[in-house]
């Protein structure tokens, strides 16, 4: 065989073989690249690239600083979000012989000691790609580890991304404690599925869904010259809508300051203060106190005595309102003269009407019922001025004779809305319990018996949240219309493009039905106005150089099922001015510790532990507004502003004295 013949036979093998390379290299790519592309694509993705998620605020909670008239509407947040930074690691994009003098220095930076020291260095063990290191980081933290991480990566050449931060915003709280029972907080952990934050109560809790947005997506690539920082946004993330509360900051400063005061000064076991435009329901003020504050919620929520302070108790905890019935009970009185009219009857008292008061005897009941003072005879003024219980339960039998426990019933739930939710913007809020006739107790006694009415009447067995009773006042304060307490004036989402949405709206004027005519309720407030002057069983509740008008109650708690003698709920709630209120105030103050002071009285009695605090927040309250006095000569004895003779309603108390004495004796 010649050469020639074997070069070309070696050239044929040389070149078969090569071909079968080539073809084996081409079958390789193809099912590197076709058949198993998406595979291999997928770890590429995995090794290059990171998806980290971009994060939302939820939306704000903002005050009503629309109140003030002449002064601009101005953002001011009662919560806001500020960044937190979450500390990640790419293990497998940081050699071992690195991982021991990083650990250290990020101890050493972010003050880690101890057991978290050691699960730093578990986390850079693990074969992953992404490894929560520390959590919750401030901006502070952050720049002070990025001048040491930096220029340390650069040296080692590390990709700049081995490390790297996650932002996050954190719930916080410029005014603090203020409002923390209404707005409650979130939780520091997150929803594990959703990442959604996770309410503890209040407001957050009902807009959870409104306050809520949506995380962002982007795109990095790891190498050492790609920071977490940049990269292509794969879906910008959307913000929670803001809510814009009816609660105006410096008014709700104003009643927490003073509602603390009210409970100190009466050793008390706390109490609280609800505040509200009587027209529109907005609530201005809702405080109480021992206070909540969210940014602690973990010490309040691990022991059963302060998580009694997370709730709103102007909603949650219903109670007997005893003397702060009495006005409600005039005005269906009242209505139920209208009625009987209509009917062609005649109605079954006048306000001037002499009624004898002095016995207590009552169908039904095995024991009279008791004025704090006997008293021979009364009228409507005098009866409210002295807070007796015998008057009021006179009128209601009269009612319950004329027009039957059924209408009289029904009157409470659908004039005043008793044994109804008010629906206000909160979680946890008690009906009360107005008595229902057939319906038997848990006990398994009927809820409406012979007596009931008469006990209502100055309101015993009945039940009712604090907010109920204010909304009833307020019935009154507004001329007799229909009222729907509310927390919030409007929802608003503002979009990315700049456009803003409204979810909610309550700021439109919807003026309630007429529940009460207006003769009704002039009557009432005229009556309602002797209880703060001289005589009256709150004169500390006089705002000097304004009129109002209000009531006290002092109620016996029930304590193991019977009355205690010694455990109070006092209350007193007004308005002012009493013609054309701009305000409807309830202060409450639970369990007053039982004192008799000389030269002061009962330290339980509301006149003594309520009404000052109402004078007090009431005056503030009419001058942040800006009204003009509308008593200008009622002040008290020695100022040189007073003027009796000019005064408001000292003419009228003066003469209701008269009449008094005249009925009852110069000894009373």
């Amino acid at each position: 065989m010649g050469p020639d013949l074997v070069s070309r036979k070696r050239l044929v093998i040389v070149s078969i073989s090569l071909f079968f390379l080539f073809a084996l290299l081409i079958i390789s790519f193809f099912k590197i690249q076709i058949v198993e592309g998406e595979k291999w694509t997928h770890q590429a993705k995995i090794q290059h690239q990171l998806i980290v998620t971009e994060p939302f605020k939820r939306g704000l909670f903002y005050s009503n600083t629309s109140l003030k008239l002449g002064h601009p509407e101005t953002p001011q947040a009662f919560v806001t979000d500020i960044p937190k930074f979450h500390l990640y690691a790419d293990p497998q994009g940081i050699p071992p012989e690195y991982r021991e003098e990083i650990v250290k220095r990020v101890c050493f930076l972010l003050q880690i000691q101890g057991k978290e020291g050691f699960k730093l260095k578990e986390q850079l063990e693990k074969k992953s790609r992404s490894r929560k290191l520390v959590l919750g980081l401030d901006k502070t933290q952050l720049d002070r580890f990025n001048q040491w991480w930096l220029p340390f990566a650069k040296s080692k050449k590390l990709p700049r991304n081995a490390l790297f931060f996650v932002q996050d915003y954190k719930r916080s709280y410029p005014f603090g404690k203020l409002l923390g029972q209404v707005l409650h907080t979130v939780r520091d952990e997150k929803d594990a599925l959703t990442h959604q934050p996770i309410p503890t109560g209040g407001l957050e809790l009902i807009f959870d869904k409104m306050l809520k947005g949506k995380e962002g997506k982007r795109l990095i690539l790891r190498s050492p010259r790609h920071s977490m920082e940049t990269g292509q946004v794969i879906s910008a993330p959307e913000d929670g809508a803001d809510v814009y509360l009816t609660i105006n900051h410096y008014l709700q400063a104003v009643a927490e300051e003073e509602i603390a005061r009210a409970v100190k000064s009466a050793n008390a076991k706390g109490g609280w203060a609800v505040l509200m435009e009587p027209k529109t329901g907005e609530v201005w003020a809702l405080a109480q106190y021992p206070y909540f504050e969210p940014e602690h919620y973990r010490r309040y929520f691990n022991s059963k005595e302060q998580q009694e302070h997370t709730k709103v108790k102007a909603i949650a905890d219903a109670y007997e309102p005893g003397s702060t019935m009495k006005p409600l009970t005039l005005a269906l009185a009242l209505k139920a003269n209208q009625e009987l009219k209509k009917q062609g009857k005649p109605p079954l008292f006048s306000p001037s009407e002499k009624i004898a008061t002095a016995n207590g005897g009552f169908p039904g009941r095995a024991k009279p019922i008791h004025d704090t003072k006997t008293h021979s005879y009364l009228n409507m003024n005098l009866a409210l001025q002295k807070s007796s219980n015998i008057y009021m339960a006179r009128l209601v039998q009269r009612i319950c004779t004329s027009l039957g426990e059924k209408w009289y019933r029904n009157a409470l739930q659908e004039v005043f809305g008793f044994g109804v939710k008010t629906g206000v913007e909160l979680p946890s809020e008690s009906p009360g319990n107005l008595p229902t006739p057939g319906k038997l107790h848990p006990n398994g006694r009927m809820e409406w018996s012979t007596p009931t009415p008469f006990s209502i009447a100055f309101g015993h067995n009945i039940l009712a949240n604090s907010l109920q009773m204010l909304k009833s006042y307020a019935i009154i304060a507004n001329g007799g219309y229909d009222v729907k307490p509310t927390l919030v004036r409007k929802v608003i989402r503002q979009h990315r493009e700049g456009t803003e949405e409204i979810l909610l709206d309550h700021t439109t004027d919807l003026k309630g039905k007429r529940l009460l005519d207006k003769e009704v309720v002039d009557q009432v407030i005229l009556a309602m106005k002797a209880v703060t002057k001289p005589g009256g069983t709150a004169s500390k509740a006089d705002i000097f150089g304004y009129t109002e008008a209000g009531k006290t109650a002092t109620s016996e708690k029930i304590i193991a099922g019977s009355y205690s003698k010694k455990d109070h709920i006092s209350t007193f709630i007004g308005f002012a001015p009493a013609q054309e209120a701009r305000f409807v105030l309830l202060i409450a103050i639970d369990e007053p510790e039982f004192r008799y002071t000389p030269g002061i009285g009962k330290n339980q009695h509301a006149g003594n532990c309520c009404a000052p605090a109402f004078a007090e927040i009431g005056l503030r309250t009419l001058q942040y507004l800006g009204v003009e006095p509308d008593d200008p000569y009622g002040y008290p004895v020695g100022d040189p502003r007073r003027d009796a003779t000019k005064a408001d309603f000292i003419k009228e108390v003066n003469l209701l004295k008269e009449l008094y004495q005249q009925w009852n004796g110069p000894k009373h």
